[in-house]
């Protein structure tokens, strides 16, 4: 493969943050460019995501970012999950969508939803060695998220769940699942329930791994319940509330998607002005061009209008403040500049582009999926829309 040295681009205007801030942001991207670069064409050519990165993570304390100390969790905010999302992904999207899942789904949920004694047992886990997943999907439940066909029938002091999960990332890895069922049907949506799942618990097993197009280390599996015994203290929240769960943890997950395709555009775009800078056409470097140069400074802009869309949404949830229109701006917005920007990435590197030999071929290939999962682009229109026209946040 070949090996270019890319001059980095500052990864957020200072004045949003703090000084904290900047030297955690300074020390995560150190660490995704030193340990994680090096690793991420062949994770992408085998689909498979390094075991020693996963410990690694949780040895810089980035699986359990917002975890209360007392669990073993760094006791941050949401924000910083964010920072974290955007420096890892602009380096392997892969590594970013692991840790976002972790911190903005799984972890958030069970910080908002669990009791006391789940919130000891598996936030601990989820902080120091367990990886999680979140489980909602379905083969007829996509956007229609409410059209589960998983079922939980009550048998005393468990729950006997039947049903099958499909598009979950982290399976391969996971320790611990979040699977949402239906404990009632006549009740419609409001049988819904959330379930702690662990995987070695009798019916529960992880099925057929996807082979996806893009973020390829990043393991997308099947789940298959057949007569999965769950205790009923495995129930997170309340029996019935699931789709409030699913709801809010869903809409909270959407920045962190939106950080995600902001680390893949600036990842794409700092390679390609390096490039740009290196390749000559007609007896100069390409980066001398007007043309190129226009086309430089509008993926710059949009991918400045992005980081702020996707900054304020995260600043507004840990604020308290209503976040539904902005987290769907945000992930609406940024995963189209994602899109255009690897684009013109591949397109400036001419037929090197178009080669697994360099690196921008497979941001354009990672960019993709943002628009498609935690809610398609038509699922953001939607939301932006009634909170519009209802004026509804």
């Amino acid at each position: 493969m070949t090996t270019q040295t890319v001059e980095l681009t500052p990864g957020a205007p200072l004045t949003l943050l703090s000084e904290d801030e900047q030297m955690f942001q300074q020390s995560v991207r150190d660490f995704a460019i030193e340990k994680i670069r090096p690793l991420v064409h062949q994770m992408d050519r085998d689909a498979t995501m390094s075991k020693d990165l996963i410990a690694s993570f949780f040895d810089l304390g980035i699986m359990g970012i917002e975890v209360p100390d007392q669990f073993g969790g760094a006791g941050s905010t949401f924000f910083t999950a964010v920072l974290v999302v955007e420096e890892l992904s602009h380096v392997d999207a892969s590594c970013g969508v692991l840790v976002d899942v972790q911190n903005t789904l799984v972890n958030n949920a069970l910080i908002r939803w669990g009791n006391d004694d789940q919130k000891s047992k598996y936030l601990r886990m989820l902080a120091t060695d367990t990886v999680g997943a979140y489980a909602l999907s379905e083969a007829g439940s996509g956007s229609d998220a409410f059209a589960l066909a998983t079922r939980a029938q009550e048998n005393g002091d468990h729950f006997v769940l039947n049903g099958r999960k499909l598009w979950i990332t982290n399976a391969a890895e996971a320790g611990v699942f979040i699977v949402f069922a239906n404990a009632n049907p006549d009740a419609g949506y409001k049988g819904i329930t959330a379930f702690l799942i662990e995987r070695d618990f009798p019916g529960f097993s992880v099925g057929k791994k996807e082979d996806k197009t893009g973020i390829r280390a990043s393991s997308t599996c099947e789940l298959i319940l057949e007569d999965c015994r769950v205790p009923r203290e495995n129930v997170l929240g309340e029996l019935g509330k699931g789709y409030k769960i699913a709801i809010e943890t869903l809409n909270e997950g959407r920045i962190g998607i939106g950080a995600q395709m902001l680390g893949v555009a600036r990842g794409a775009l700092e390679h390609a002005i390096a490039y740009t800078k290196e390749r000559k056409q007609f007896g100069q470097k390409i980066a001398e061009f007007q043309g190129v140069q226009f086309q430089i400074a509008q993926a710059a802009t949009d991918l400045e209008a992005a980081r702020l869309m996707v900054y304020n949404a995260a600043r507004l949830k840990d604020a308290g403040q209503p976040f539904l229109r902005e987290a769907a701006m945000a992930k609406l917005f940024s995963s189209q500049v994602a899109e255009r920007v690897t684009s013109l990435a591949v397109q400036l590197y001419g037929g090197n582009g178009y080669t697994k030999e360099y690196p921008v071929e497979k941001f354009w290939r990672d960019s993709k999926v943002g628009q498609i999962y935690e809610g398609t682009s038509n699922m953001q229109l939607q939301t932006i829309a009634k909170t519009i026209v209802t004026g509804k946040l």
